[in-house]
């Protein structure tokens, strides 16, 4: 059974800023997964945990220890410091993490968020309460802070017929959020005169359970109901070889939307990615032969040494790796970027501030250079995205 969003909407704005186009923005993933015990969410260590559904040395699933000396409300856990001393973490579900993770992306010039949802979460009760109790914070905390704001749906998961569920939930957000006059919420990112969707998951040959015709059911529906879209594949999409199935029907799809974004965590380090330079300037071509607009992907780092063993992290550089990133799609003529991502601490990916200094023991943490501190990696998403608004300036 679908819950329906019931929270009332009337917030206070603080700035009438309203983003007409993702173009000459540089945004984030934001998951806002991570519960604790005693949050009011009733998930346990939702996405700190283990198998056995428990948090503790030896068993959780985060390679990355954020670092919580700015929270409002941290919980404890039984993990330890050097010292001996407690080691503490974050809950998305408590409405003063998201307002400080959305006065980071302010403070340091990061221009907003793509919030996910995942499909398959949204049948479950507890798991779309949390969705819509993030939302929710999310929302809020973008008017307030003028971030651009807009809804992903990852469709990981998700199984015949849960495409219906999209629709149900969009059609909520669109009436209980305002999100097409913007008239209280002024943050919602649009593109090509609309609101903004992205659907993430499409074309992968992952062996997922929906297809093609799942997909586009849901991109459908998004524009019947006038929303642009934006669609998530993966890096081998224009050749349709190594990660992406290799039927046209996913041009086909693509060609529908307004904006691609290829998927690329994990797919090179920074030795490698020369080759992928040159990938994303053929598909720049691509989509400006097509009419479409093109979201270059940029990861700091990956990791997921405590959920998949023996697995090898790819190296952050003190930064050098993710800059190269960025600094080139810019360099190409990016018009956009998307930063992957904002909290990720279970694949290893987050900018925002994580802990230099982590807990020892039977888990692996990789900690951050002390000398660069825990916010290095959102000054260089901000420079970035300095940087990207200056190029277009000089067009």
């Amino acid at each position: 059974m679908i819950l329906v969003i019931s929270l009332f909407i009337g917030i206070q704005i603080n700035a009438q800023v309203k983003y007409d186009s993702y173009k000459g923005l540089a945004m984030a993933g934001y998951q806002g997964w991570f519960s604790c015990p005693g949050d009011g969410a009733d998930r346990g260590w939702y996405h700190y945990w283990g198998k056995d559904g428990q948090f503790y040395p030896g068993n959780c699933s985060i390679d990355l220890w954020p670092d919580v000396s700015e929270y409002e409300k941290t919980y404890k856990t039984d993990f330890v410091f050097d010292d001996g001393s407690p080691a503490y973490v974050f809950s998305s579900y408590d409405e003063s993490t998201v307002a400080t993770h959305f006065r980071w992306m302010r403070e340091y010039g990061i221009d907003g968020v793509f919030v996910q949802r995942f499909v398959a979460e949204i049948k479950r009760p507890k798991s779309y309460n949390q969705l819509n109790k993030v939302w929710h914070s999310a929302i809020n905390a973008a008017n307030r802070n003028s971030r651009a704001i807009s809804i992903m749906y990852d469709l990981s998961g998700m199984e015949l017929g849960d495409e219906q569920l999209v629709m149900m939930d969009i059609d909520s957000i669109a009436a209980n959020y305002d999100i097409f006059e913007r008239k209280n919420n002024p943050s919602y990112l649009f593109h090509n005169g609309k609101p903004l969707v992205a659907v993430w998951g499409v074309g992968f040959n992952d062996r997922r359970k929906y297809g093609f015709k799942e997909a586009e059911t849901i991109i459908d529906a998004l524009i019947q109901r006038g929303f642009s879209v934006l669609i998530g594949v993966p890096t081998f999409w224009r050749d349709l070889k190594d990660d992406t199935l290799n039927d046209m029907e996913l041009h086909r799809l693509i060609k529908k939307c307004d904006i691609v974004m290829p998927w690329f965590v994990g797919r090179y380090n920074e030795n490698t990615f020369h080759a992928f330079e040159k990938l994303v300037k053929k598909d720049m071509q691509w989509c400006k032969k097509n009419r479409i607009d093109y979201a270059p992907l940029a990861f700091p780092g990956f990791s997921w040494v405590n959920m998949v063993k023996n697995s090898t992290p790819i190296a952050r550089n003190r930064g050098s790796f993710y800059w190269r990133q960025l600094s080139s799609h810019i360099n190409q003529g990016a018009e956009m970027l998307y930063l992957a991502m904002f909290d990720e601490i279970d694949e290893g990916t987050a900018i925002f501030k994580c802990a230099t200094r982590v807990p020892v023991g039977e888990s692996y943490f990789l900690p951050l250079d002390a000398d660069l501190g825990s916010d290095y990696y959102m000054k260089l998403a901000g420079k970035a995205a300095k940087l990207l608004k200056e190029k277009r300036t000089l067009k």
